[in-house]
């Protein structure tokens, strides 16, 4: 699994289990979830909207097990339902859910596969079953197999996983992407006056990502790199790396390219003179971690994410549906299926997803802001920068509430 969107991915899905218990053109804010959640509507479910259960195993196509459906759109949801990362896929699964409900859709039928036995045989039962469109898997390592279950059939995938070298012509990648909130953080920290930066970038290929982010940014933003340091994760290094990185000097400004809570363990050290203190830059990975808010040596760190303007009455209607709180990336679920219903007004049951819909220049909205897909199949995101300060973490640039054409 890569780093990019595997064990770095992980952390953060690990992080989240401890805390558990945007201009768009007129057209688009047909994507009523959303707008229901932001203004704070009451939806009753109605009883004809339904999810189905996956297919039991059997020697026949699974498709046998499925009614037939005329009226309604037949899309697949391929998330793990057991094991380590079965919690997360319960919640993309309920997110789904309250997506139709919350817009009371009646012409999609989204039937969940289990990919904890196997994300091939998974993929393989959904296009026996004749669904058209797929949406995950979860990491970019799982992307493969289910495109050789799709591609022959002409279904297009829209998958959770953050790494934008998965994305084709036919994989829409809808996670949220480390190489924007860099790129996002350092052309605001260049407006704040950061000229000399360096990196603490884990070894492995997120490393070698987010570095590569780092220098394409300052050579559209101007600055320099200065200097870089690399360290195993999983133990202390990153404090030793932040050690040589200070004893080295020469530098107004570090991304820590990692998690919030190695992003305090390496601002510690950084940071130890209350004279001369480094900015420091993190990445989307920080968002929602309450550490931030405790660490003193944080003090002005700057980082960039999707908004928080509309999640939390997303998180009340969940637990009000569900008992209990979302995982982060629970919108991405939310948000698919209204993509989908924004592209499903002019789709015809029975025929091949329209993924030239996909590609609106104006954008799509959803409970985490404004989004397009580009012709690679990349998504981009309007993205809000904050700052730590005061022991809070404040927007202090907003989120673009759309694209220009």
């Amino acid at each position: 699994m890569k780093l990019w969107a595997g064990s770095i991915w992980a952390a953060r899905l690990g992080h989240a289990a401890q805390r558990i218990a945007s201009a768009v053109p007129a057209r688009n804010v047909a994507l009523a979830g959303a707008a229901l959640l932001a203004a704070g509507c009451q939806v009753i479910p109605k009883t004809d909207v339904a999810t189905t259960a996956p297919p039991a195993p059997a020697p026949e196509p699974s498709a046998t097990a499925l009614p037939t459906d005329t009226g309604r759109h037949r899309i697949a949801l391929l998330v793990p339902m057991s094991g380590d990362t079965g919690p997360v896929g319960q919640a993309i699964a309920n997110a789904t859910t309250m997506a139709l409900l919350d817009t009371g859709a009646d012409n999609l039928r989204i039937t969940t596969y289990d990919t904890s036995a196997g994300i091939g045989g998974a993929a393989q039962k959904a296009i026996a079953d004749g669904n058209k469109l797929i949406l995950g898997p979860m990491t970019s390592d799982a992307v493969p197999a289910v495109q050789m279950a799709a591609r022959p059939a002409g279904v297009p995938v829209i998958a959770f996983a953050n790494d934008a070298s998965v994305a084709s012509a036919d994989v829409f990648v809808i996670g949220h992407l480390p190489e924007q909130s860099i790129r996002r953080t350092v052309q605001y920290a260049r407006g704040k006056g950061a000229g000399r930066f360096a990196v603490l970038a884990p070894e492995g290929d997120y490393g070698t990502r987010a570095v590569s982010v780092l220098e394409n940014a300052l050579r559209d933003f101007g600055g320099a790199l200065v200097r870089r340091e690399s360290y195993a994760r999983g133990n202390t290094s990153i404090v030793s790396a932040a050690a040589r990185l200070r004893a080295a000097g020469g530098y107004d400004t570090v991304l820590i390219a990692d998690s919030a809570r190695l992003g305090v363990d390496a601002a510690g050290e950084l940071n130890k003179s209350s004279r001369n203190r480094t900015r420091i830059l993190g990445t989307e990975l920080w968002s929602g971690d309450a550490a931030l808010t405790r660490a003193a040596s944080l003090e002005g760190a700057l980082f960039a994410a999707v908004s928080d303007q509309r999640y939390a009455r997303f998180a009340d209607s969940y637990a009000a549906r569900f008992g209990g709180q979302p995982y982060r990336v629970a919108t991405l679920g939310y948000d698919a299926v209204l993509l989908t219903l924004r592209v499903a007004r002019d789709w015809k049951v029975g025929t091949p997803f329209p993924k030239n819909e996909l590609y609106d220049k104006g954008g799509f909205l959803g409970v985490d802001g404004a989004f397009r897909f580009g012709r690679g199949g990349v998504i981009e995101r309007a993205l809000e920068v904050r700052e730590v300060r005061g022991g809070e973490v404040v927007p202090v640039d907003p989120a673009p509430t759309g694209f220009g054409k």
